[in-house]
């Protein structure tokens, strides 16, 4: 789910950007240019946090190692058959194949989401950063249900911070991914080097060992959602939601020379959603032996989960640089894209302010620990909220003929507001975050249906509007 070199690289290595046009032949690109991107991508900021929250939430041995093996699995399969596939029969990316569908009045909404929810996730990674910056300066660290700031030393390190992921992303995508190429190998090696390290602690010898960390499970701590085997499976089949099922990565897969490249994804999903959340949920299990820990847990409270402090008991000073690279090159092309969603709707705005107002709005939110302490939750809305526009591109795709309707209607009939993927959109959404919340269902746990709805939902509607309009 982080962003360490993300899309954009792909498009601006691939010699061009292509926004409004088909990508051409001379400039696709192998499965080796995919492998590299996403193994890099999905071990970061946000590892550092998900790892331990999963312990928050009690999970069984069997729950979080076989629920992730298929939970991963399944991303897999969706970025391959879904989203390489459509992107590699359009070569168009996310924002151009909406525009076409949607109109572009629609796609300005859909910019404004997009764009809020990446700052809150570069916040949560500001506040990652911010737990190895401050152990220096003997900080408060924040604890599991904390939601406001601190204390004043907080509050700065986070400013600062802030202010220097702002004003690198500003300097453009080129500055900010170069940074995050080399980064990249470093905290692979980083979360490998904590998971051994934290397995010598907890005196692990053989694989029985290994397993009775996690055992049966446990209650969740106070504040925390228990996560049983479902939970688990489900929330990281659509942890990248956005990405594959939303389409999102149809900006990167539109260079693919065939869909087969979609099979790299594995590489993301098994080095950094399943690798690198182990090891530092095993890091977390160290920490909660402590007799720090113990206090809490004894007063009835759930311990600080603060990806600083983790890291440095586990490989000192490496951990603490690890903690922020982590942070910073998730945070860094985040603040960017949020940026690039920000212009699709000021055009007018150079690069630099859209960027330092996304950097501006991301820090803000990294003032408060909440959106990093309650990452699953957050995660699972994200996904939530913009996986049912991925939903449109996949129906229209595979059923328009079938459904008797003309595909990318907005741009054939000019319109700029399509009302049949709105009201789409707006139904399955509020429909299902109503059961969400009034039976109290995990989120992740309507994603699917939510996003099901959507696509036939739109079928059904342009249906009826495009006859309607042709007859009159």
């Amino acid at each position: 789910m982080s962003q360490n070199k993300t899309h954009e690289e792909v498009v601006q290595n691939a010699g061009g950007e292509f926004e409004r046009e088909r990508v051409p032949q001379s400039k696709l690109k192998g499965w080796k240019s995919f492998l590299g991107m996403y193994a890099g991508e999905h071990a970061a900021g946000t590892e550092f946090m998900i790892g331990p929250l999963f312990l928050t939430a009690g999970v069984s041995a069997f729950d979080l190692i076989v629920g992730l093996l298929l939970g991963n699995l399944l991303a897999v399969l969706s970025w391959r058959f879904l989203t390489a596939e459509i992107a590699v029969k359009n070569r168009l990316t996310l924002y151009y194949q909406l525009e076409k569908i949607c109109g572009k009045k629609l796609v300005i909404g859909y910019n404004l989401a997009n764009g809020i929810l990446f700052c809150f996730l570069a916040g949560s990674m500001i506040t990652v950063s911010a737990t190895a910056v401050g152990i220096p300066f003997d900080m408060e660290m924040p604890k599991l249900t904390d939601t406001m700031p601190n204390g004043a030393t907080w509050v700065i390190i986070v400013i600062i911070i802030g202010a220097v992921i702002s004003l690198i992303a500003s300097k453009g995508y080129d500055t900010v991914s170069k940074a995050a190429n080399w980064m990249s190998p470093v905290i692979v090696l980083a979360f490998l080097a904590c998971g051994f390290v934290a397995l010598n602690q907890l005196g692990v010898k053989s694989f029985s060992d290994f397993w009775n960390i996690w055992g049966e499970g446990s209650e969740p701590f106070p504040g925390q959602l228990k996560y049983t085997f479902w939970h688990v499976v489900i929330w990281s089949w659509f942890a990248n939601a956005a990405m594959h099922v939303g389409m999102s990565d149809l900006s990167v897969f539109r260079f693919a020379k065939n869909p087969k490249s979609g099979w790299t994804t594995a590489a993301g999903m098994y080095v950094g959603h399943y690798m690198a959340w182990i090891a530092a949920a095993l890091l977390y299990a160290v920490y909660l032996k402590s007799p720090e820990a113990q206090t809490f847990l004894s007063n009835g409270e759930a311990p600080p989960v603060a990806p600083g402090p983790l890291a440095n008991n586990a490989i000192g000073i490496f951990g603490i640089i690890a903690v922020v690279l982590a942070g910073w090159t998730t945070a860094n092309p985040t603040i960017y894209r949020a940026g690039l969603a920000f212009q699709a709707i000021m055009p007018k705005v150079s690069t630099f302010w859209v960027t330092i107002l996304a950097g501006t709005v991301a820090t803000i939110a990294g003032l408060f620990p909440a959106f990093a302490m309650k990452l699953l939750g957050f995660v699972a809305l994200y996904g939530f909220i913009l996986a049912p526009f991925g939903a449109i591109i996949v129906f229209e795709h595979f059923f328009h003929k079938k459904a008797g309707i003309i595909k990318n209607y907005a741009e054939e009939a000019q319109i700029k507001f399509n009302k049949a993927v709105f009201f789409a959109w707006a139904i399955s959404f509020g429909l299902f975050y109503f059961i969400s919340l009034q039976f109290d269902v995990f989120l992740s746990f309507v994603t699917l249906p939510a996003w099901l709805l959507c696509g036939v939902l739109f079928l059904l509607f342009s249906s009826m509007w495009q006859k309607k309009n042709l007859a009159s």
